[in-house]
């Protein structure tokens, strides 16, 4: 029973941190990345699709991404798509691709990314704790139930601050790699 509770835990965190390594390929660099069009749906025979299902996404150089649409009437659409996700690139095409062209960052402004950065992981890490809050009380209600003893709750709970500090530290070198990416000039 508190094996469950731990591994329950776990999975809870581990998607915690997934979510934002994911949210993290979203975010501008000073490098192209089609990550930061993941997001971004078109309009396609009535339904919404992923850019990605719907074009070729390429990266010819350090700051231009490449969208090459499987039909080139889509291209009205696919940039219509693109200034509406507000990403801050602004769509060029020649009739069979789109260009999008990243400009360089600023200091100040990849100082300001990197703040975002730190706050959302702040953010998580809050989330993180909740989680072992919730399984730190559900061992706590299985002691009162005495279907564990109260040396396996402490043992039990030093299990879970374990990983909630490897959870942390996933988190905290998310960051630090994200953040070396940002300020890389």
């Amino acid at each position: 029973m508190p094996k469950s509770v731990l591994d329950d835990m776990k999975i809870h965190m581990e998607k915690t941190v997934g979510v934002l390594k994911n949210e993290f390929q979203k975010i501008r660099t000073g490098r192209a990345t089609t990550g930061i069009l993941d997001s971004i749906t078109v309009e396609y025979y009535g339904s919404t699709s992923l850019l990605s299902q719907v074009a070729t996404l390429a990266i010819p150089e350090a700051r231009t991404i490449t969208i090459t649409p499987w039909e080139a009437k889509t291209i009205p659409l696919i940039e219509k798509a693109i200034l509406n996700a507000n990403i801050g690139l602004t769509p060029s095409n020649d009739g069979k691709s789109i260009r999008l062209n990243l400009p360089p960052l600023t200091e100040e402004r990849r100082k300001e990314i990197v703040r975002g950065l730190k706050k959302r992981a702040e953010d998580d890490k809050i989330a993180i704790r909740n989680i072992r809050r919730d399984a730190i009380d559900k061992l706590k209600k299985l002691e009162k139930e005495k279907a564990i003893t109260e040396d396996e709750l402490k043992k039990y709970e030093k299990d879970v601050q374990d990983a909630t500090k490897s959870f942390e530290l996933k988190m905290d070198e998310a960051v630090a790699h994200k953040e070396k990416e940002v300020m890389e000039v």
